[in-house]
């Protein structure tokens, strides 16, 4: 029992059933002249400061004794999330082990009749008694990977790995400025990256003259780089504060994960090889290797490319890496995106990402503004926006509007026949035909027609006789007459 220092905010209840003193003869003492015991007091704690000392955790701590790594292992495969890896019950081993593509075989092979006898619980328990294993360390086998494990990737450069000090094209930060001679001097180590160099000239000889190398200019940039950190570290990280709320893989390192040195997004360009360690794998964005930045890379792989590369990339492994894109870190999730090079893994990457993902603002009212920033649809794939339940019940067929054109000319034509009965005297609705002839190319006539002293146009449809149905617009229509001449009955003459 865990006993608390005293306070006077709580205390615990006192007991009513007194234990007998032999000073009053079978009688307990009065309460007023009784002592409390020393650990019936207690100090009141909040969940936050509630003491944790080795009694607290046996009491309540995790009573399995399954590390971490383990634990985390059985989670992924519980649910579902890495299906090469999966506990087989006895049914299920024979099933693959027996069963060629879904048709049935003879067990022919030993793999299958040893299966087959072990669905048996009685043989079962025989073979891992003599196996001398317990039942649940015979289970713990069934997490064994039932691929075999490939070999390790050689990555085979066909020439030298260049690695180059250049400073970023963007350089300085929108809203700095710096000596514009520096400047000049630092841009013209980008000029000489598109000088040609002969051939002959290397096979003459080797070069050896180093005026012409951009390490001096990079030395410029760093100086101008240190005194725009000097400057802003500060309101970069009040600014990370304001608008990263919610914590997600590749945000902005910060408060106590923020160390002396790490590189701001200014000091990385498209194209910069960095050696890294991976530090995350994440099942549905991709890997993340530390830089030695205030952001961590990613390497985008989505879906089942995982079951590919899960042998060859893994949490803690020294890796090189290319930087391919550099980003706004407040509109895309990851703002600095990275590809292997050591270990080379791009043919094991099938499905790559559409587009990088990104964080929908509240202000993001202008669909051409997103599309300009992100390069993508304003609308996600998954939530159209479309509501169909608040939509008009109006089908976007393109034939709808033909069937209510015919619908018109039948009902024209039957109007015409109850005014002027006498010119459809002794003809059969079927034998009608076009007054004119018909010109389907002219059937749509636009015009102008005056309207309170102003033209507006006018358009006619023309359809010929031959589209129109006139014998069952005639039924239907003698059934709606019928049908309203028997609901007009039935309000003349109600029930009594």
């Amino acid at each position: 029992m865990q006993v608390f220092p005293n306070s006077y905010l709580f205390t615990f209840p006192k007991p009513l059933n007194l234990k007998p003193s032999p000073l009053f003869h079978g009688h307990p003492p009065p309460l007023l002249h009784r002592k409390p015991p020393l650990t019936t007091v207690a100090k009141s704690f909040t969940s936050d400061e509630f003491p944790v000392d080795e009694t607290f955790l046996q009491t309540f701590g995790p009573k399995t004794k399954e590390s971490e790594d383990e634990a985390r292992r059985r989670n992924w495969i519980e649910r579902g999330w890495a299906p090469w890896e999966e506990i087989l019950t006895p049914e299920a081993k024979f099933a693959r082990t027996s069963l060629n593509e879904g048709e049935e075989v003879p067990l022919s092979s030993p793999e299958s009749i040893e299966a087959f006898r072990m669905l048996n619980p009685r043989y079962r328990k025989k073979k891992i008694e003599e196996m001398g294993v317990t039942e649940e360390e015979y289970l713990a086998k069934q997490f064994e990977i039932k691929e075999d494990v490939p070999e390790e990737l050689e990555t085979k450069w066909a020439g030298p790995l260049v690695v180059k000090l250049v400073p970023p094209r963007d350089w300085p930060p929108r809203g700095w400025e710096v000596d514009r001679e520096e400047l000049a001097f630092i841009r013209e180590a980008h000029k000489m990256e598109a000088k040609r160099v002969r051939l002959e000239d290397i096979e003459n000889g080797v070069r050896t003259e180093t005026d012409d190398v951009c390490l001096d200019r990079y030395k410029v940039f760093l100086k101008q780089y240190n005194e725009w950190l000097e400057a802003n570290k500060d309101l970069l990280e009040e600014e990370s504060y304001k608008l990263d709320q919610d914590y997600h893989p590749g945000r902005r390192k910060r408060g106590k994960d923020y160390k002396d040195g790490m590189y701001e997004l200014p000091f990385y360009y498209p194209g910069q090889i960095c050696v890294g360690k991976v530090t995350t794998l994440h099942l549905y964005q991709g890997a993340f290797v530390d830089i030695g930045g205030v952001y961590d890379g990613w390497v985008p792989i989505k879906n089942n490319d995982w079951f590919w590369i899960r042998h060859h990339i893994k949490v803690g492994m020294t890796v090189i890496v290319e930087i391919t894109a550099k980003r706004d870190p407040y509109r895309f999730r990851f703002p600095i995106e990275l590809r292997f090079v050591d270990p080379n893994i791009d043919h094991l990457i099938f499905n790559r990402f559409d587009f990088p993902p990104i964080f929908h603002r509240d202000e993001d009212t202008n669909p051409d503004e997103l599309r300009r920033d992100c390069g993508r649809p304003p609308i996600p794939r998954k939530d159209p926006g479309d509501k169909p339940e608040e939509e008009p019940l109006f089908s976007n067929h393109p034939y709808v509007e033909k069937l209510w054109q015919i619908n018109v000319a039948e009902q024209m034509i039957l109007n015409d026949m109850d005014i002027n009965p006498d010119k459809y005297k002794g003809k059969k609705l079927s034998d009608l035909v076009d007054e004119d002839d018909f010109d389907e190319e002219k059937s749509v006539q636009q015009t102008k027609v005056p309207y309170k002293n102003a033209l507006v146009p006018k358009i006619t449809m023309k359809t010929s006789v031959k589209e129109l149905d006139l014998e069952a617009a005639l039924a239907e229509r003698e059934v709606n007459f019928s049908f309203y001449i028997l609901i007009e009955i039935l309000f003349c003459f109600p029930k009594s």
